[in-house]
């Protein structure tokens, strides 16, 4: 039977004996709170009871009516538990917690929060290490005691207690001594008594040790340390890595650290990933009750293990809880991996089709193309990336460096622009560069990606090297981390293409926006004029962002001109974590910045001022910078590159729409009925349109070069042709090989 006192905690009621009542009748007091209650009386306020009680008059004895009770219950049995106050062996972890948390202050943690802040405070709060547990199973704590307590005696390894066992069957505690397969655990070890010094015998204690002791004591007991293996401890000692879930912090993380200081004033470990937790796409914990869990062998079974251990990776730091989205395994499955493999498999098409076997000597770096430089050093770039950052234990932005290298420059920028550099009939030097390039990316890939990816990089190492012949390992797992190659890495290069693919992306997302197709020829585009150096960039790169976006010109405009007017708008997100109360007047000074202080802002890339008594300095970081669509332009921003897209459309680039789409159908049905490249054809035409046929004529040399044709001519009928569709243009084509 309980109470509860004025803090609402819940206190047991004893009789006189000590013994607790578990139903309140026929006796003669109580004691609660060490308070003693004679017969008939009741506990009164502040002691606010919280059960009914009822006085009986004739024996003036409590009785229980009505029990409602808070009370912990396993979870298991649904019983209740009962807590008792009892003796414990400790180990005095206080004494050094000054030098546990020095030790600590040298770990890499990952997160760092969780090192400083976590597993940090617990440290600094530290009481002294409980080691002891009242259960059977388990290692037994190796301490002996007389009857009455006056002398203990630790035991530290068998052969020490086969030498006291010894000495106790002598005196004849004990009938034989240990045998050679003794097991130290319950309840053979319960039968070992020993001698004290005053020739008592002496038994063990009950007690078990804290199991986590056990895992704290890996380093030393994997190795049967310091029994033997002492040169193999020390070359393994401390732990370079460690790994596991953030609530080890009291567990598994203490227990290492504690018995590393403890016994060597050393960590137990340089470095340590604090696990989050794999919850469910709505960020709830996965429960086979809430019908949330997912299976993890039907996703590694439909997806296989690689799009899945890099979905977690590339999605979330380890460290991170991760929404398990199994949309995003499929997503990996096809951008990440469908895209490495549809690289490979078209390098693998042509490189077979020409022999390619990397048996001639590499084409040096300063004789290739501007292309293959470009990717090369990207490829050096990104590797030196995904080197550091897996040295520094981040593996997510190692994973998201190879994705992004492979999806967004090596196949949607390299590859898809240095096509015909492939397709051509003769294997020139140039080709052969192309190969050699694109193999040493293929196969640096499979390098890098190794550690997430192992399976596919595995295969896509084998496919490429039983060819080629250029590593010696027999595996990827065998082989080195690609070597950075410091001179392939040209910044300037770099920096042009990034340019060139920024403003691409740009002027894309501005035809998508206004549904304009990239074979649809437009007239310019504007870009405010930052520095002679981003002029001269941009120029580098001029006809590769034509061609890639299909316009006819670039055109610089300065600040002056008018043409381009700057909207500027506080990150409120960043003033509000650096000035705090002072956001609103930061913000309204922002929006209200004149022409000269944003031009020295992005100039300079910094703005000092003082609002009153608030000093404040600006960076790039602090503002938004966008500009306002003008008239027959559109506006789109990215970081410090801004575009304007002319979006009007004059009849000649109508016509030129037309004829491009034109060549599109004509080369598609030139593939589908299976003629070569060198094939010549003539085109007929049937169709109603006025438009189409004035775009043919005014673009027909530039059709019939593209189409391999002959000659272009129109009919009043086609009856065996076939039927395309240009916008809303229906029309009947025929052709022929002549």
């Amino acid at each position: 039977v309980f109470v509860k006192d004025e803090e609402g905690f819940d206190i047991p009621i004893v009789d006189k004996e000590g013994k607790y009542v578990k139903e309140i009748t026929d006796f003669a007091g109580i004691y609660v709170k060490n308070e003693y209650y004679a017969e008939g009386e009741a506990p009164e306020k502040p002691l606010d009871v919280q059960i009914a009680i009822k006085l009986k008059e004739e024996n003036k004895a409590f009785k229980v009516e009505k029990y409602e009770h808070s009370y912990p219950h396993c979870w298991r049995t649904d019983k209740p538990i009962l807590y008792y106050p009892l003796n414990s062996w400790f180990i005095k972890t206080t004494a050094i917690k000054d030098r546990m948390v020095e030790l600590n202050n040298t770990i890499n943690w990952k997160p760092e929060s969780t090192g400083k802040g976590r597993f940090g405070n617990w440290l600094e709060n530290m009481v002294d290490w409980n080691l002891s547990r009242s259960r059977f199973w388990g290692t037994p704590l190796p301490i002996w005691v007389t009857e009455d307590k006056s002398e203990e005696k630790c035991i530290g390894s068998i052969d020490e207690l086969r030498q006291e066992v010894k000495v106790s069957v002598e005196k004849g505690f004990m009938k034989a001594e240990l045998p050679e397969e003794f097991d130290p655990h319950r309840p053979f070890v319960d039968d070992v008594v020993l001698t004290s010094s005053k020739g008592e015998p002496m038994n063990r204690i009950p007690d078990l040790v804290d199991v986590w002791f056990d895992s704290g004591a890996m380093p030393y007991a994997q190795w049967h340390y310091p029994f033997e293996n002492q040169e193999t401890f020390e070359e393994n000692f401390p732990a370079d890595f460690i790994a596991e879930g953030v609530d080890q912090t009291r567990g598994w993380f203490f227990t290492l650290h504690a018995l590393g200081a403890l016994l060597f004033d050393r960590v137990a470990f340089k470095n340590v990933i604090a696990n989050g937790l794999v919850l469910d796409k709505d960020g709830n914990k996965m429960s086979k009750r809430l019908g949330n869990a997912i299976n993890p062998f039907e996703v590694l079974s439909q997806y296989g293990p690689d799009a899945t251990r890099w979905y977690m990776i590339a999605n979330a730091n380890p460290w991170d809880n991760l929404k398990f989205n199994v949309l995003g395994v499929d997503e990996v499955r096809r951008r990440f991996f469908g895209t490495l493999h549809n690289t490979y498999n078209f390098f693998a098409l042509y490189a077979n089709l020409d022999g390619f076997t990397y048996s001639e000597e590499a084409i040096p770096i300063s004789e290739r193309t501007e292309s293959d430089r470009w990717i090369l050093s990207r490829l050096n770039t990104t590797t030196l990336q995904a080197k550091e950052a897996l040295q520094q234990y981040e593996p997510t932005k190692a994973a998201r460096a190879i994705q992004d290298f492979t999806i967004n420059e090596l196949s949607n920028w390299y590859v898809r622009l240095n096509r015909k550099r492939f397709w051509k009939g003769e294997y020139s030097a140039d080709k052969m560069a192309a190969y050699q390039t694109l193999f040493e990316c293929l196969i640096t890939i499979s390098k890098l990606a190794a550690p997430i990816a192992p399976f596919y990089s595995e295969s896509l190492f084998q496919d490429l090297n039983k060819v080629a012949g250029v590593e010696k390992a027999e595996s990827v797992h065998l082989a080195s981390y690609p070597e950075v190659n410091s001179s392939a890495i040209d910044t300037l290069l770099e920096e042009k293409m990034d340019l060139a693919q920024t403003i691409s992306s740009l002027v894309h997302s501005l035809r998508k926006q206004h549904k304009l197709k990239v074979r649809q020829p437009l007239s310019k585009i504007l870009l405010p004029l930052q520095s002679a150096h981003f002029k001269d960039q941009i120029m580098a790169v001029e006809d590769i962002i034509k061609t890639e976006v299909n316009i006819k010109e670039i055109e610089f405009v300065g600040e002056e001109s008018g043409v381009l007017v700057k909207k500027v708008k506080p990150n409120f997100r960043r003033i509000g974590q650096i000035y705090g109360k002072d956001t609103k007047v930061v913000s309204a000074f922002i929006t209200g910045l004149h022409a000269d202080q944003l031009a020295e802002l992005e100039s300079t890339g910094s703005l000092k001022t003082t609002i009153g008594d608030l000093s404040i300095e600006l960076t790039h970081e602090d503002v938004e910078v966008s500009y306002a669509d003008i008239p027959g332009w559109s506006v789109a921003s990215e970081g410090m590159v801004t575009v304007a897209l002319d979006i009007t459309l004059t009849d000649v680039l109508k016509k030129e729409g037309i004829a491009r789409d034109l060549v599109n159908r004509i080369q598609n049905i030139r593939k589908d009925t299976g003629m070569e490249v060198q094939d010549k054809i003539s085109l007929a035409i049937q169709s109603g349109s006025v438009e189409l046929k004035s775009a043919v004529e005014a673009f027909e040399g530039y059709i019939c070069t593209e189409i391999q044709a002959k000659e272009i001519t129109f009919a009043d009928v086609i009856s065996d042709g076939i039927e395309i569709q240009i916008d809303e243009i229906e029309l009947i084509v025929k052709v022929e090989t002549v």
